[in-house]
């Protein structure tokens, strides 16, 4: 009988799983640029990986989340230490302050291509759980934690969120204002841009050296990545 997946062993398994893809030889992803191909081949090989070990839920892209389950309910993403992004689904301006709603998992890959052995090589550089209450924009929670301590009124909370485009009608911003009042975000570590999908950025949480609660560093060799490029 499989044992139960939990957090703790979802970050073990990323760290065995790093060290053993690192050391692959891949045919498969000889060439290929498209860093969203890529992803999806380590996010589904993990997904199975998982499965065949554990007793846990996997998700489908239908419903966004990798695993969804309630005590875990973690969404894995895959991404390129050249540009360390990937989108997520929109489902209202409330993420962008109050988090995505679902804890992420990112591995970070270097990929090299070698042309003798006709065979692609992912070095997983950084691999990071981030917990959902982490998962807001950072300098959008920063500025709003601010304002509340200098004693903003609702007015000014809506004027900053209205001259930060986000994604809202004066009604719903007004009524963002009043929650932020009440209960202050927490300081959020990713970059979210606004497009019809959310467009995360993880380059604050890839070069993150203090410890964070709510951010686990699983694997970190990126500056050992970054000086042989």
């Amino acid at each position: 009988m499989k044992e139960k997946l939990t957090i703790d062993k979802l970050k073990a398994e990323a760290k065995a799983f790093c060290f053993v893809e690192s050391k692959i030889k891949n045919k498969f992803l000889f060439g290929v640029t498209d860093g969203k191909a890529v992803g999806t081949h380590i996010e589904h090989k993990f997904q199975l990986h998982l499965n065949s070990k554990y007793e846990t839920t996997i998700g489908s892209s239908a419903n966004g989340i990798d695993l969804p389950s309630e005590d875990i309910l973690t969404d894995i993403k895959v991404t390129s230490i050249k540009q360390p992004q990937s989108s997520c689904p929109f489902k209202d301006a409330k993420q962008k302050i109050f988090g995505l709603g679902y804890n992420l998992l990112i591995f970070v890959y270097d990929k090299i291509d070698d042309s003798k052995t006709k065979t692609a090589s992912l070095n997983f550089v950084s691999c990071s759980f981030i917990s959902k209450e982490r998962t807001a924009d950072y300098t959008t929670t920063f500025r709003l934690r601010e304002m509340v301590k200098d004693n903003a009124i609702v007015e000014d909370i809506v004027a900053y969120l209205f001259d930060k485009n986000i994604p809202a009608d004066e009604i719903t911003l007004n009524q963002l204002a009043k929650q932020i009042l009440s209960t202050p975000p927490v300081q959020g570590y990713l970059t979210i841009s606004n497009a019809l999908q959310w467009r995360l950025q993880y380059q604050r949480i890839v070069t993150l050296n203090e410890e964070i609660e709510g951010i686990s560093k699983i694997i970190d060799n990126v500056k050992q990545s970054n000086e042989n490029i």
